[in-house]
């Protein structure tokens, strides 16, 4: 789960980083009662959306007066704000954040995120700030610096010393710096995070140490325990058909293709994913049912596919281990005749119960393709729907 830029500097503060002074307006009429809470004559106006690049597509902005941030706010509020992670729909701003204006130096780059290949927490240090960390990635790999430490409860004090090394900060920006590096971890563990990242970290001319942005990703399946994180998610930035999806605890991603897929375990999804454009096409979701779906879950499943429009066909491919496929192939039944299906539908089903699950699809009096395994499958559904 993502949060916005602005609950994310709430949260630093709250574990003691140094941020900048902000406030968020959720309606132009806010903007004069909520400024008073702000020092400055000089404003940064900021879209919050839950996508990078912001700055790219118009959605960053300093304004030099009170007159300027409001002819500005006025046309950033509802705008369509199309960014590199937006992809061309771009998303609508329905909040802003304002915040003081802070006099550059320095910008670097500090991340914290979960290291799964190594089960290890890795912290990201670079002096390039401010610029994508992909693009320094490739192009200088070098000015990357990553440090990995053991989970425990805090941070080591020579730990923290390699991490905030590239920066050279004199004696008292590394007290500044052991506050904000423990404030990260403790965030991490705490949370439930999987990644904090600060880009840029600044030091301002009068080498005070700012979290000048922040972006924050939270464990989906830690939710439960962390209410307070929870209430901070924000429907409007998510696809209504994965805000449906999770309402039936179903793992489903919106692509950009024509094959809906649907999938028991998220490797198989991945693999079936991978067989369709092999074969030239592109598949129009990820769709995990997981392990032990019932008859119910399914139709959800199903439905959700159809409600993507650009879906031509539908391929389902799943293994029987603890899920039966004659469940599965029930399922798919019922929502089928529901939808009134259209499409081209292949089914590949082995594993526990496939025969009487077969059994149930042939005797349906529906159209339906049924495949030997994935390579089938695929072949099938791709000349199915050409």
């Amino acid at each position: 789960m993502n949060i916005h830029e602005h609950q994310a500097k709430e949260l630093l503060k709250e574990f003691g980083a140094p941020v900048s002074k902000g406030v968020v307006i959720f309606s132009l009429d806010e903007i004069d009662e909520k400024i008073k809470l702000l020092n400055s004559k000089e404003f940064v106006l900021k879209a919050q959306i839950h996508a990078g690049g912001r700055g790219k597509g118009g959605g960053v902005k300093l304004v030099k007066s009170i007159a300027e941030l409001k002819v500005g706010a006025e046309k950033m509020f509802g705008m369509n704000l199309i960014t590199p992670q937006t992809g061309p729909g771009g998303k609508k701003v329905k909040r802003l954040y304002i915040e003081e204006a802070s006099d550059i130096a320095k910008e670097f780059y500090l991340s914290c995120l979960v290291d799964r290949a190594s089960s290890k927490i890795a912290f990201i240090s670079s002096t390039e700030g401010g610029m994508d960390i992909e693009k320094v990635a490739f192009e200088t790999p070098e000015k990357i610096i990553t440090n990995k430490i053991n989970f425990k409860n805090d941070v080591d004090a020579d730990e923290i010393e390699k991490i905030i090394k590239p920066f050279n900060f004199d004696s008292e920006q590394k007290l500044i710096a052991q506050k904000l590096i423990k404030a990260l971890y403790k965030i991490l563990i705490e949370k439930d995070a999987i990644l904090i990242e600060i880009n840029p970290l600044i030091i301002t001319k009068d080498g005070r140490i700012v979290c000048l942005d922040a972006k924050m990703n939270f464990d989906d399946n830690a939710l439960f325990r962390r209410p307070e994180i929870f209430q901070l998610r924000d429907l409007n930035e998510e696809e209504q058909a994965e805000i449906e999806a999770s309402k039936n605890d179903l793992a489903y991603i919106k692509l950009d293709g024509s094959i809906g897929c649907m999938v028991n375990g998220a490797g198989l999804a991945m693999a079936t994913m991978d067989i369709i454009k092999l074969y030239g096409e592109e598949p129009a979701n990820f769709l995990d049912v997981g392990g032990g779906a019932t008859k119910e879950k399914v139709s959800a499943a199903f439905k959700l596919i159809l409600s993507d429009t650009n879906v031509k066909g539908i391929l389902i491919n799943i293994f029987g281990g603890i899920m039966r496929c004659d469940v599965i192939a029930q399922g798919v039944l019922d929502a089928a005749k529901e939808t009134n299906l259209e499409v081209p539908l292949v089914v590949r089903l082995a594993g526990t119960n496939f025969k009487e699950g077969k059994e149930i699809l042939d005797k349906s009096g529906i159209k339906i393709l049924s495949a030997s395994d994935l390579n089938d499958a695929a072949k099938k559904i791709v000349k199915a729907i050409k």
